[in-house]
């Protein structure tokens, strides 16, 4: 090392790791983003990533967090169990767009490499707005299996998968409208 570099350490490395994995998105894609290929770009060794990430797509979910921030950090209260729903599935549209259709897809596809607290945390931000909504007489019950507390996330998902475009608006409102408001509320 000479006299001019630094060592990069805590959060200055993990940053610039996290810049370099947007950096290997653009250039090569998930499907083709190695951790060997970040930790070069990033000017480290890959052991480092290792430490901090067991595997790629875990390191991408930080790379997102990182550029994005967070989606639950973001949900407004509308005071409305149908806005709040839809809030939030706008704002998981809003976040394939901002990373791309090719990095949900990988995402989803190592989906079994990621902890499983990350599959945790739509039912996290959805609980609080059925919970909400009882309290305003809105829907009977907040005790509701954690598939249907999460159906909505996981329609859109499924809509995901389906095309290489954003979920169209109309989609958002077809399943809150069709599928989650009658479901929950017991009202067809």
């Amino acid at each position: 090392m000479t006299g001019e570099q630094t060592r990069r350490r805590g959060a200055a490395l993990e940053a610039d790791i996290l810049d370099a994995v947007w950096e290997e998105l653009a250039e090569v894609g998930y499907a083709r983003l190695t951790m060997e290929g970040v930790a070069a770009r990033a000017r480290t060794g890959k052991q480092v990533l290792y430490r901090r990430w067991p595997n790629r797509a875990e390191l991408v979910k930080a790379a997102m967090s990182h550029r994005n921030g967070i989606i639950a950090e973001r949900l407004p209260d509308t005071g409305e169990l149908r806005e709040d729903v839809l809030a939030l599935l706008r704002l998981m549209v809003l976040r394939q767009r901002e990373i791309g259709s090719d990095v949900i897809r990988g995402l989803l596809a190592d989906a079994p490499d990621l902890d499983p607290k990350v599959f945790g945390i739509v039912h996290d931000i959805l609980l609080p707005m059925l919970q909400r909504a009882v309290k305003r007489g809105e829907i009977p019950t907040a005790d509701l299996s954690r598939r249907v507390v999460t159906l909505p996330a996981q329609l859109l998902r499924y809509e995901m998968i389906l095309t290489r475009e954003p979920v169209a608006e109309s989609a958002l409102v077809e399943i809150v409208d069709d599928v989650y408001l009658p479901l929950v509320t017991g009202r067809r």
